[in-house]
């Protein structure tokens, strides 16, 4: 009798692609990408037929010591019928030596990467032959997964669109930049499933740590601390000072393919920031079939000691004082969608993660995954983390003024409404923003609002866990009067749309609602700043008085010409003014505005038909209009789909007025809807921006 030999193997990856909504991955055709809860078709070609007495088994495995009874081990006899709750291998059709399998993974199975095994037996005795890999994915299509999204529109969004938007600048000064995902690219599954290799909880026990990979809770969690390198080698290594020497200003980067290629290649990259965290956090969840999106929180809270006061000092100039607590201008994290068979039915839905490392969570730089509901229900014992999200979205500020003249440490009044505002992510199937603060909290200075900040605050204290105030070497018992509240209000705003190289004028509006005059007293201070807030460097000081007639309004005028700000500007572009007013009773009110200012013009022009495989002419073009000589300039062009390494061209000096204009050949390499991106820097400028959508066709 001749030996039943396994000849070859048939993967149809075409229709197993289109089965399993895996077809946008550009990987290796020898491997079959499967998505959970739903079953692979495979053909074995033996060498003859099957006879009497042999018979056919499948097993799969997947980490460093496979057990059924972790869940990493099955085998699986072939059979005429399949279990469609568990590993199971259903014949489909035998004709001779040719055998259709279909392979059912369970739809609670462990995502990653898989051997797959045939073996043959006969009385006893059996041949076993290696099949290709069979990586296995979340199933945001499968009713019965955790990460099940029912809306296809959003299905489309969060998992398979490569194009993100991601919100920056100030509450009042915002902006966006477009991030590629490039999930789908070649090897950025590899690097993600590596990313889960390389994690702490992975070293520790290996066993465990894969056996728990069919949770999207745990998952979520590990990826969170692998994004930042604090603990762990992970991908990218923070820095706010606002210098960015030994490697890449974090606005430099563009999307998640060089960030991650360059990790699995070297190690530990430098530099990133929140938004760059989020969106490489967001190109691994998608990748692993999680559905993502990067959410930026305008005015985000800082809150170091859990007591959802946000205590901040400055000088009588309105200069910030080392504070135990910070509200930054934008704070970017992710959200990714699954339920929580920890917490409750009721707390499935968007989940908050962020590798941004602000606070160790379990002795660990992460956070998350916190239910978006328990935060708005100020559920802040819930897991993981809520407390520290709701007073990013949620705490009141109180400030402190310490002035120079023997004073006591002055309370200005407290703000219960500045903290969290225009939570913002990218709309489905456009870019543009969408609006999610009423699904953080309810509507500021509702009563339902301060019902639940009154629960939150006062579980906590209950609890122990917070204080009623933070002591710091500024502040004693004594210190505490609380100032008169002013009469006046004040708000700043600038004239125009200034952009890098024009002079900046801030105006200060002071109103006096009252029926007698007011004579205040002002100080100005005007520093740049990074979007953390951190002070990089004063621009100027100022101090004048006015007076305000009854039931009238003033304004002040503070000019800061472009010299001054020149050489103090960091890449963020970041310019905040703070003013002190201050009564003659003592009453003090001080006001702050963030201008982001503009960069001068970067255009980028790409042909109406585009298609696969052919060349096209990209024109860019820069205007300098800085004022200023430009040196050292450097251009770069990126996207998946469309360039496989980025495009970086040298630029000559421009002078002031001058325009820079270069063609550039590029080879698109996949169909569909892409990105292009160009990033200009010099000397003086700082990550110029350009994007273009490219719609690839076929022919």
């Amino acid at each position: 009798m001749a030996t039943l030999q396994l000849r070859s193997v048939y993967l149809q990856k075409e229709t197993n692609a289109a089965n399993h909504h895996t077809s946008d991955y550009d990987y290796d055709y020898k491997t079959v990408l499967a998505r959970r809860g739903n079953s692979v078709q495979i053909i074995l070609n033996f060498s003859r037929g099957f006879y009497t007495g042999e018979s056919l088994s499948i097993s799969v495995e997947t980490g460093p010591s496979p057990s059924v009874s972790k869940k990493t081990k099955a085998v699986m006899p072939v059979y005429r019928y399949v279990n469609p709750k568990t590993w199971s291998a259903f014949l489909h059709q035998r004709t001779r030596g040719t055998v259709t399998i279909n392979i059912n993974i369970p739809v609670d199975a462990v995502i990653g990467r898989y051997k797959v095994t045939a073996t043959v037996s006969r009385y006893g005795r059996s041949m076993s032959y290696r099949l290709p890999e069979l990586i296995v994915l979340f199933n945001p299509w499968n009713p019965e997964d955790q990460v099940y999204m029912s809306n296809e529109a959003e299905r489309n969004e969060y998992v398979l669109n490569e194009t993100g938007l991601i919100f920056t600048g100030s509450a009042n000064s915002r902006g966006s930049r477009r991030w590629d995902y490039a999930q789908f690219e070649g090897d950025i599954l590899d690097i993600c499933l590596l990313l889960l290799d390389k994690s702490l909880e992975y070293k520790t026990d290996p066993t465990t740590d894969v056996s728990r990979r069919n949770d999207p809770v745990y998952v979520g969690r590990v990826l969170s601390a692998m994004v930042n390198s604090n603990d762990d080698s992970g991908v990218l290594v923070g820095n706010w000072s606002g210098k960015y020497t030994g490697g890449q200003s974090p606005g430099s980067w563009n999307g998640s393919a060089a960030i991650l290629r360059s990790w699995s290649k070297n190690g530990s990259v430098k530099f990133g920031q929140c938004w760059v965290y989020a969106g490489v956090l967001c190109t691994a969840l998608r990748c692993l079939g999680i559905p993502a999106r990067v959410i930026t929180n305008f005015e985000s809270a800082h809150d170091t000691n859990t007591n959802l006061l946000i205590e901040q000092y400055f000088d009588e100039f309105g200069k910030s004082l080392p504070s135990p607590d910070s509200v930054w201008n934008f704070h970017c994290w992710d959200e990714g969608w699954f339920t929580r068979k920890d917490l409750g039915e009721d707390y499935g839905g968007w989940q908050i993660l962020d590798a941004t490392p602000q606070e160790p969570s379990e002795g660990i730089f992460r956070l998350g995954p916190s239910s978006q509901k328990a935060v708005k229900e100020g559920e802040v014992t819930s897991d993981y983390d809520t407390t520290f999200v709701f007073g990013e979205v949620n705490s009141d500020r109180k400030r402190f003024i310490r002035f120079n003249d023997g004073r006591p440490l002055s309370s200005v009044y407290t703000d219960t409404e500045s903290v969290g505002k225009f939570i913002s992510t990218k709309a489905v199937g456009s870019l543009t923003r969408l609006d999610v603060t009423n699904d953080y909290k309810y509507p500021e200075g509702s009563a339902k609002e301060r019902e639940i900040f009154d629960k939150a605050r006062n579980t906590l204290l209950s609890l122990g866990i917070a204080p009623m105030f933070a002591r710091t070497s500024m502040r004693s018992e004594q210190d505490e009067p609380e100032a008169p509240k002013p009469e006046i209000t004040s708000s700043f705003k600038w004239s125009g749309d200034p952009q890098i190289g024009d002079d900046v004028t801030f105006i200060l509006t002071i109103k006096n609602p009252t029926s007698a005059k007011k004579n205040i007293k002002l100080k100005f201070t005007v520093t740049a700043i990074v979007y953390n807030r951190a002070t990089v460097k004063d621009i100027l000081t100022h101090s004048q008085s006015v007076t305000v007639a009854a039931n009238k309004e003033e304004s002040v005028s503070l000019i800061v010409e472009y010299g001054k700000y020149q050489k103090a500007l960091t890449s963020d572009n970041m310019i905040q003014a703070a003013a002190v007013c201050e009564e003659e009773n003592g009453a003090t009110l001080l006001s702050e505005t963030v201008l982001t200012l503009k960069n001068p013009p970067l255009q980028m022009k790409v042909p109406e038909k585009v298609v696969i495989n052919q060349d096209i002419s990209v024109e860019v073009t820069f205007y300098n209009t800085v004022g200023d000589v430009l040196k050292n300039g450097s251009l770069t062009l990126e996207g998946s789909g469309l360039i496989k390494e980025p495009t970086q061209i040298q630029v000559t000096d421009l002078k002031p007025g001058e325009k820079y204009s270069t063609k550039v050949a590029i080879t698109p390499y996949k169909v569909g809807e892409k990105n292009l991106s160009a990033n200009f820097s010099a000397d003086k400028l700082s990550d110029v921006k350009a994007y273009a959508t490219v719609k690839v066709g076929s022919t």
